[in-house]
């Protein structure tokens, strides 16, 4: 993955709009949050291959970036992404993370199912 180019990723984003596309979603503060500190609670959500239809997709942010994503009737939204590709598979990869390079965010976007 390279550092999120604004223009290529908004492009990218770009090409997925107003077809149904398969959706990967990930956000963690890490399994051992609680354990490493325990003011912290352990914080993540989790969605693989909901399948989305998005009217408009943007990205905004001077670093860390965010996405929005625009549904018929809602929002999804990433936050913290530092990262992005085309895989040679056709999906998009973002991700964010950490300042010791752990994963914080993923959203990913595909025409067919990820890999379960």
């Amino acid at each position: 993955m390279r550092p999120i180019d604004l223009e290529a990723l908004q492009h990218a984003l770009d090409q997925y709009a107003e077809q149904d596309v398969y959706l990967h979603l990930e956000t963690t503060n890490g399994a051992y949050a609680s354990h490493l500190d325990a003011t912290k609670i352990t914080a993540g959500a989790y969605i693989r291959n909901g399948l989305i239809r998005y009217t408009r997709g943007s990205v905004k942010g001077q670093g860390p970036y965010r996405i929005g994503l625009k549904l018929p009737l809602g929002w999804v939204y990433a936050e913290g992404l530092t990262h992005w590709e085309t895989d040679s598979e056709g999906r998009l990869l973002t991700a964010g993370h950490d300042g010791d390079g752990k994963l914080a965010v993923a959203l990913e976007l595909s025409r067919t199912p990820f890999p379960t």
